[in-house]
């Protein structure tokens, strides 16, 4: 009689840790690329959003509002540049794209600089503002 270690592993169980470990790393995967989604979408949120209430604000004869919106906090600022395109951009560049932005007063709003920037803290405040006899909607810092 041959004696043998206490521990022995039939083919079946190691076939089914296997399975566990790959089952466990879809399910990770799958976590990461949902969460992705979820920030994307809340991006997509805040750029319809800023744009709808810029529409509300440019159609009324004038108003000055404080809005709020929600955006991710890997997104570190909200920049509005004068830029034919693409006038709204995000911080850093590169990792989320940015859009054009329409009833904006550029000329007003950045006020002579390059760039307007909105620090982004989870919670992004920024001042919409519309005068008798302007046509365009100023952005400003809240």
């Amino acid at each position: 009689m041959k004696k043998r270690g206490a521990l022995e592993i039939s083919f079946g169980m190691i076939f089914s840790i296997i399975l566990i470990i790959v089952f466990i790393a879809f399910a990770f995967f799958g976590i990461k690329k949902l969460l992705g989604a979820q920030e994307t979408a809340t991006i997509e949120q805040f750029k319809h959003n800023l744009q709808e209430d810029i529409n509300k604000m440019w159609s009324g004869p004038q108003g000055n509002q404080i809005y709020e919106y929600v955006l991710p906090k890997k997104i570190e600022q909200v920049c509005f540049v004068d830029d034919e395109y693409e006038n709204m951009r995000f911080e850093p560049i590169g990792k989320y794209p940015g859009d054009k932005i329409i009833h904006i007063d550029l000329e007003n709003t950045l006020d002579g600089k390059d760039e307007k920037c909105f620090v982004n803290s989870g919670k992004l405040t920024i001042k919409l503002k519309k005068d008798f006899g302007e046509s365009l909607v100023t952005l400003m810092s809240a």
